[in-house]
């Protein structure tokens, strides 16, 4: 069963009042009724009910269909299957997704509005063969960090199980695909007590002590001698099967969690441990979201709600003529493995989003396409990479350069780097202030420290790759790579809000730069 959810409640009157106070007043008919805190519970139950990226891609999927999108394969040809005013979106590996809309007056050339942000964020995997020997009664568990997860912030927490798993279906033959996520905490890091001195500081090996108990066996004790585990294959679907090598226990609960009876059909699967602890309001006045997994599923959830919300052309959006309609291939770029170099091919270093503007490109340029209108419609286009930054830490004031110390429920942040880590230059950010003006959106600044390490984002690679101007913008956070982290309650409204912006009003803001 799925985990109740908590009732939950908005942000408070104050903490909306005192952000619209902080805005000018909107002359656009449609900023005017946007409301930030309309996102707020909905992006709550996002994040606490799609805790894998296959969940989060699959939620995505599912919502970009109800609004009509139609979804596309990549073995298929597309050119006969995209029309002007057309809605698409695809998937890569269930762990990384293009959508994009055709503006009714697009023409091979025209450029592309791009929302580019990673959607996979730290966590922990089972290893291929995740049974482990029983130590002092404790059933273990193997698992390997992705990225900077099992740190020190793993320890002691509520840890679930889920991700997806290959299961052979006995009437078709074919593999199918199903997602899966137990309803309650399974595994747990324990720490050890400081009574015991200096074993309990650290510094701790990730492969000896930070190991996950998800159970106990004192039968060697208690039951005869016979471990309660037994790892025979017999009973995991017979010698040489996928089950066989996972713990037995695991494998029933994931079995029953997806309804298998014969665990041999089970033929692998990618699981992780997730914190439990559900996303909610926090601050006396309900003014911060705490939340597992912001970094960086935030920015890929305002990217689809700001894709949804824009409207296709301008005809939807003010009332004008046809002829008027939007000219521009609006797309979002969702990637996974960003946090571990983006190097596979559903990361943004491969030909994911480079593919998919060609085949667009071509589909509507017929004999016209080549190399030609490809550079062109680069030159045409614009990325905004968006990945969360590092709000200012009041405990920690000293370690942020003067006046680039984002704050929560503002706006989003513009992230620059003199070392090129960002993309974020004077034309980049003079275009999207002029879109942020005209979005009724307040934009902040953060550069890091000359004695600080920068990190990194998909947007330097995605507009090398391709020659697209870009920036570097996201929504700022506290507690980065933690297993829990806090943003504002505003935050993922204000991310909708400006993102929504760029979408509608790019087009029209680039004409204004030679």
């Amino acid at each position: 069963m799925t985990r109740q959810l908590p009732l939950r409640t908005q942000p408070s009157v104050t903490a909306v009042a005192q952000h619209t106070e902080s805005q000018q007043r909107s002359t656009s008919r449609v900023t005017s009724q946007f409301e930030p805190a309309a996102y707020t519970e909905p992006f709550l139950d996002f994040i606490s009910s799609n805790p894998t990226v296959y969940h989060a891609v699959a939620h995505f999927s599912k919502q970009l269909e109800a609004h009509g999108f139609i979804k596309l394969s990549e073995r298929d040809s597309w050119t006969n299957k995209l029309a002007k005013g057309g809605k698409y979106f695809f998937d890569r590996n269930g762990s990384g997704l293009i959508a994009f809309v055709v503006g009714s007056n697009y023409k091979a050339g025209n450029g592309f509005a791009v929302a580019a942000s990673h959607v996979d964020a730290l966590t922990t995997k089972l290893k291929p063969v995740s049974t482990k020997p029983t130590k002092a009664g404790y059933v273990q568990l193997g698992v390997a960090p992705y990225a900077g997860a099992l740190n020190s912030t793993w320890w002691d927490r509520d840890l679930g199980v889920g991700g997806r798993v290959l299961v052979k279906n006995s009437k078709t033959g074919k593999i199918e695909t199903k997602l899966v996520k137990l309803g309650w905490p399974i595994a747990r890091i324990p720490t050890l007590a400081p009574h015991f001195g200096a074993p309990s500081n650290g510094p701790f090996n990730q492969e000896t002590q930070m190991v996950p108990i998800i159970g106990l066996d004192n039968t060697d004790i208690i039951g005869g001698g016979q471990p309660y585990d037994d790892t025979k294959p017999s009973l995991l679907g017979g010698a040489g099967t996928f089950t066989a090598t996972q713990p037995a226990r695991l494998v029933k609960a994931i079995a029953g969690e997806l309804g298998v009876q014969d665990y041999s059909s089970v033929i692998n699967w990618e699981l992780e441990l997730f914190d439990t602890q559900p996303a909610q309001l926090g601050g006396l006045d309900k003014e911060f979201i705490f939340a597992g997994r912001i970094d960086d599923k935030l920015c890929s959830y305002c990217a689809i709600e700001a894709l949804l919300a824009s409207s296709e052309n301008t005809t939807e959006r003010d009332g004008s003529s046809p002829e008027d309609g939007s000219g521009i291939v609006k797309l979002v770029g969702l990637f996974d493995d960003e946090e571990i170099g983006s190097l596979l091919r559903q990361g943004a270093r491969g030909n994911f989003l480079p593919t998919a503007m060609e085949r667009v490109c071509e589909a509507f340029a017929g004999s016209d396409y080549g190399a030609n209108v490809m550079s062109q419609t680069y030159a045409n286009s614009f990325l905004l990479s968006a990945d969360v930054t590092h709000a200012v830490n009041p405990n920690f004031l000293n370690v942020y350069l003067e006046n680039h110390a984002p704050r929560l429920n503002v706006g989003m942040t513009v992230s620059a780097d003199s070392n090129g880590h960002m993309t974020t230059d004077a034309v980049s950010t003079g275009l999207f202030q002029r879109i942020a003006d005209k979005s009724d959106s307040k934009l902040q600044i953060f550069q890091i420290r000359n004695d600080s390490r920068s990190g990194g984002t998909v947007g330097p690679m995605l507009s090398s790759m391709t020659g697209m101007r870009a920036i570097d913008a996201g929504i700022a956070q506290l507690s980065m790579h933690s297993i829990r982290a806090t943003t504002g309650s505003l935050d993922p409204g204000l991310g909708v809000k400006m993102f929504k912006g760029f979408f509608d009003h790019y087009e029209e803001v680039d004409k204004e730069f030679a």
